[in-house]
């Protein structure tokens, strides 16, 4: 990602420096002040373009998010990236954001980024998979990367190189928007014991995670925020997941389904996106392609710091308020865990890219997962216990 611009270097009050000191005083203070009243002078690495220069252009873009206003964690991620880009831009780039419905249905936010109905989008990868498999990996995997493990994975692993060639076939430049952190692993109407207890089971859950689910025997749906709430109510499903306490005592699912289990193990460590049209980001002022790019960041940023600053006051709303908590099974753990990656083989074994994808992802979770799974495992197992 970009650098940061140089930030001004301050006066100096001696004047009886040499002369030599004095002229590289004076450079760097031309310098900073150049910075400090225009925009770095240097081009995104993803624009390939010229360099960015000071411009008061102005330009109106629209954003369909696939949340929900009421969601001011996810969905606030783009108020963010809004704010930051007006105020570092003087309001001459201003992006408004539309919740989920208002422009596009929730689960079409790419295909509006597409067409061109929309400049940008804030959405989950996963949601497209019937578009390419791969997208999947954009967001998460069952039994995949935590967040700090994605966020390294994308922004230092190549993770973020090869998302965006599977993007650019859709004309579209991607952003990483913010993570949930490791998720919950959804409402349930009903105990489940065992896996005996999955099949049948009527559940919302998208991705991968639904695919797992499906070859455990559950029937699968794919639903939006808005329409979860009304589907479990009316006995449509029996099950649903979303994020997390935070979230999900927001949506209400407590009211209905009073047994929450844990972990979330289709999602990890899920990463939102910003999609942006590549037609909008191309005719978009170099300078301002900057702004987009360290706005993001900040979205980001802000994503993870509040859902794990609200979450652990939300779940204990929730228990005090009667709901259950259970962890999944070993065997659900074990057969989900088996699914999951014959289901990552199998398309693998179909398509040589995915495959090539595939197995530099495996590399990079499995010498992740051996360091994290000494200092950190070892630390959370011990200061972790009995909370």
């Amino acid at each position: 990602m970009s650098d940061a611009s140089p930030s001004p270097h301050p006066r100096s009050s001696h004047g009886s420096a040499p002369d030599l000191a004095r002229r590289d005083l004076l450079k760097r203070v031309a310098i900073g002040g150049a910075a400090a009243g225009g925009l770095a002078a240097c081009g995104p690495a993803s624009s390939g373009g010229p360099a960015a220069t000071h411009t008061t252009e102005r330009v109106r873009w629209r954003l369909a998010s696939s949340f929900p206003s009421s969601l001011d964690t996810i969905y606030g991620a783009a108020d963010v990236l809004s704010e930051r880009v007006a105020a570092m831009t003087g309001g001459n780039f201003e992006i408004r954001v539309y919740q989920a419905g208002e422009l596009v249905p929730a689960l079409q936010v790419m295909d509006g980024v597409q067409n061109g109905s929309v400049h940008v989008g804030q959405t989950a990868g996963y949601y497209y998979t019937g578009k390419s498999p791969a997208l999947a990996f954009d967001t998460c995997v069952p039994f995949g990367l935590t967040a700090r493990q994605q966020n390294a994975w994308l922004h230092e692993g190549g993770g973020l190189e090869v998302m965006r060639r599977m993007y650019a076939d859709f004309k579209i430049l991607n952003f990483p928007c913010g993570n949930t952190g490791a998720q919950m692993g959804g409402w349930f109407k009903r105990e489940i014991g065992g896996i005996a207890d999955m099949k049948g089971l009527k559940m919302r859950i998208p991705g991968l995670g639904g695919k797992v689910m499906d070859a455990l025997g559950v029937a699968v749906q794919v639903l939006g925020a808005p329409e979860i709430y009304p589907a479990l109510e009316r006995g449509a499903i029996d099950a649903t997941e979303w994020v997390g306490p935070y979230d999900d005592e927001k949506l209400g699912f407590h009211k209905i389904a009073k047994h929450y289990y844990y972990p979330g193990w289709w999602e990890p460590g899920p990463s939102l996106s910003f999609l942006v049209g590549r037609g909008a980001w191309d005719a978009l002022p170099a300078a301002y392609q900057q702004v987009f790019t360290a706005a993001s960041q900040e979205a980001a940023s802000a994503m993870q710091s509040r859902y794990d600053a609200k979450n652990p006051a939300a779940l204990a709303r929730l228990v005090d308020a009667g709901v259950a908590l259970h962890p999944f099974a070993d065997d659900i753990l074990r057969a989900a865990r088996e699914a999951s990656e014959q289901i990552l083989s199998d398309q693998a074994a179909s398509d040589a890219g995915y495959k090539s994808m595939l197995e530099g992802w495996r590399a990079f979770r499995e010498q992740s997962f051996r360091w994290f799974g000494r200092a950190e495992l070892a630390y959370a197992n011990f200061a972790f216990r009995g909370a």
